[in-house]
């Protein structure tokens, strides 16, 4: 985008080294797009467009079952914000919150665990998986981030602690995540800054900083829309596949120790 290409996709085969379970394995395969002088709705459009569209081409119809439930992909999608949807499945109103504190003591109401350095943007989104995420049967557009759990997304208009950045979800799973690109390289330098404290503070999920990054970003990049979609939990959906290692070739498993 940087160097005047206004359209972009890739394809991505990726790995990451953590557990496996039905909706998780090491390696997986996203497509990702950048649109310049696009924004988070773009991405929205674009997903939803996508994603029914698929299922129309290969099932010839966006009404589909998966494991047993009837789900209806024609646009357009429910939305709602992250806090509303804590507030519909537990009752707690993050939107009123200003302190830690506060989020603290809501956590420590549904029992939903933090760390002494996590902030009230962080407290929200483990609520929020832990009591919203498998209600969300109906394609969901989940919106209204906390930016400490967002560091590469643009800041909404006249917030500081809140992004344009949405996360599709469909039967409970999460499938895109997308935002406004951060183009603002001296706050997008703070805010890997802010990253680094969190890794060293023990947050495995915090980014490293990237100078390459910023660097690039200080030669001047247009305002942009960025998606990611995983490839392989829509193959399931399409496929009704309860397991994501049912539709990944030849998923590798470490050797098994054996003691003979």
């Amino acid at each position: 985008i940087v160097g005047g290409m206004d359209r972009v996709f890739e394809m991505n085969r990726c790995f990451r080294n953590e557990g496996i379970d039905n909706r998780h394995n090491p390696e997986f395969t996203t497509i990702e797009s950048y649109q310049a002088y696009g924004d988070v709705e773009d991405a929205i459009r674009l997903t939803e467009n996508l994603v029914s569209y698929c299922a129309q081409e290969v099932l010839g119809t966006q009404e589909i079952t998966y494991q047993g439930t009837e789900i209806n992909l024609t646009p357009p999608w429910n939305r709602i914000t992250m806090a509303e949807g804590v507030k519909k499945y537990t009752g707690e109103d993050f939107d009123a919150v200003t302190t830690v504190e506060e989020a603290r003591a809501i956590a420590d109401r549904l029992n939903v665990e933090y760390t002494e350095n996590d902030g009230i943007g962080k407290i929200l989104n483990a609520c929020f998986e832990d009591y919203v995420e498998e209600n969300l049967i109906q394609p969901t557009i989940v919106y209204g981030h906390p930016k400490e759990i967002s560091p590469l997304s643009k800041n909404q208009k006249g917030e500081t602690e809140w992004v344009d950045r949405f996360e599709l979800f469909i039967s409970g799973r999460e499938f895109a995540n997308a935002y406004s690109e951060l183009n603002d390289p001296r706050d997008q330098q703070e805010r890997f800054e802010e990253q680094v404290k969190m890794k060293e503070a023990g947050d495995d999920e915090a980014q490293n900083m990237d100078l390459d990054y910023i660097r690039a970003l200080e030669y001047g990049m247009p305002p942009a829309g960025g998606l990611g979609i995983g490839i392989d939990r829509l193959v399931m959906l399409q496929t009704n596949s309860a397991s994501i290692r049912d539709v990944i070739l030849f998923p590798t498993l470490r050797k098994e120790d054996i003691e003979l």
